[in-house]
């Protein structure tokens, strides 16, 4: 059998990281609410703590850290803020910094990245627009060449960390067209925000989540150094898989940790609620949900490390891209609706104190909700699942 136990470094690790959200973040979590940005104490806490870059090389500030050990970040910060927003946060910033780390020129990861590790410049992701989602290769946002710089124009909508990186410096990994090759056109370049002319930031409040900004903003003859592409021309739209697909384990461990502090709050509330004579615990109505939840999300979690393992497999040469795309799919397919069912089942349990704002499991239903379209909708999922078992000749969109 394969071992992908954890080392125990890892687990000193996830000790470390339980009493840092205690004392950090736990505490915090009522102001996120109001927040609507990422407030900058909790930055700093999350900077302070080395939690930002954690896979970006150490020459450049970061720990260069494996998948599986941001995970287990990941899935404490979950348990940590059930509203989900620090864990976006620090989702989007670990997997983005490593795509600028990997492929950026010298020039860029010098500039940005150690003051992304220090908590002083956003870096974020920005692919989508207002009618594209996973549909890349249809995307209006174009990029072309002119002398030594690149000239942009279009539009990204349904972004995260907009207000960050306009107020507290930064910029977005984004994605444009350079040729009309379909996704064989797309170039991948950093996008910096703040007092940049042409850009024109918008903002949407989300259904939950309400401790990171989102939006998008418009691109209007936005010049860029060359310094800022990432990787090569052209072949943008394959390196940035590999920031969905670490993104997307990170959900999946995001979900996990949200659940898990659910169910924890669930069987805390059922063991003392009583109806008639008796705690409500004891009727197989709630034993039986409450045994399929846990067995889920148990499941998930081995699901999902073990698909982070086999992203770092691939780093290490011992796996292949579709080995990655497929263990990763297959966690990011399933993640959110377990934990939204485990979510709402709780929910459920608790009456009527279930169905308001003062009760926290609802913060982590509006937040989970959210990863059933993030970085990737579930169907997107499904349809990578199949085509790894039936085959490319059976893509629809083909």
């Amino acid at each position: 059998m394969v071992d992908y136990s954890f080392t125990e470094e890892q687990e000193l690790f996830r000790e470390s990281m339980r009493e840092f959200c205690a004392r950090e973040i736990t505490p915090k979590a009522e102001m996120l609410e109001q927040a609507k940005e990422m407030p900058e104490e909790i930055i700093k806490a999350l900077a302070g703590f080395e939690l930002l870059g954690m896979m970006v090389d150490p020459e450049y500030g970061g720990l260069g850290t494996d998948p599986v050990t941001l995970g287990i970040a990941a899935e404490e910060l979950g348990r940590a803020d059930p509203s989900c927003a620090v864990p976006v946060f620090f989702l989007v910033v670990n997997s983005w910094s490593y795509v600028l780390n990997k492929y950026g020129t010298d020039e860029a990861k010098q500039e940005i990245l150690p003051k992304s590790v220090k908590g002083e410049q956003f870096v974020g992701i920005a692919t989508t627009e207002s009618d594209i989602g996973s549909d890349l290769g249809n995307m209006k946002t174009k990029i072309r060449s002119e002398g030594d710089k690149y000239v942009v124009n279009g539009e990204k909508m349904y972004i995260s960390g907009i207000g960050e990186a306009t107020k507290y410096s930064g910029g977005h990994v984004t994605l444009a067209k350079m040729t009309d090759a379909g996704t064989r056109g797309l170039s991948l370049f950093y996008l910096p925000l703040k007092d940049t002319p042409g850009i024109t930031p918008t903002y949407i409040e989300e259904l939950g989540r309400e401790g990171i900004s989102f939006g998008g903003f418009n691109i209007e003859n936005v010049e860029i150094p060359k310094r800022y592409l990432i990787g090569e021309e052209n072949k943008g739209f394959y390196i940035v898989h590999e920031g969905y697909e670490l993104a997307r384990g990170l959900i999946g461990l995001v979900c996990v940790g949200a659940a898990s502090k659910a169910l924890d709050n669930g069987i805390a509330y059922i063991k003392e609620r009583k109806a008639f004579g008796k705690p409500i615990g004891k009727y197989e109505g709630i034993q039986f949900k409450l045994a399929e939840h846990y067995v889920r999300i148990q499941a998930l979690r081995e699901l999902t490390y073990k698909a982070l393992w086999t992203y770092d497999q691939e780093m290490k040469g011992q796996a292949s891209r579709f080995d990655v795309s497929m263990a990763i799919a297959m966690s990011k397919s399933v993640c959110s609706n377990w934990a939204f069912d485990a979510i709402n089942d709780v929910m459920q349990w608790q009456g009527a104190f279930g169905y308001t704002k003062e009760c926290p499991d609802q913060k982590a239903l509006r937040g989970v909700r959210s990863f059933t379209l993030a970085e990737g909708s579930v169907e997107i999922m499904k349809l990578i699942i199949a085509r790894e078992l039936l085959g490319k000749e059976f893509l629809a969109y083909r």
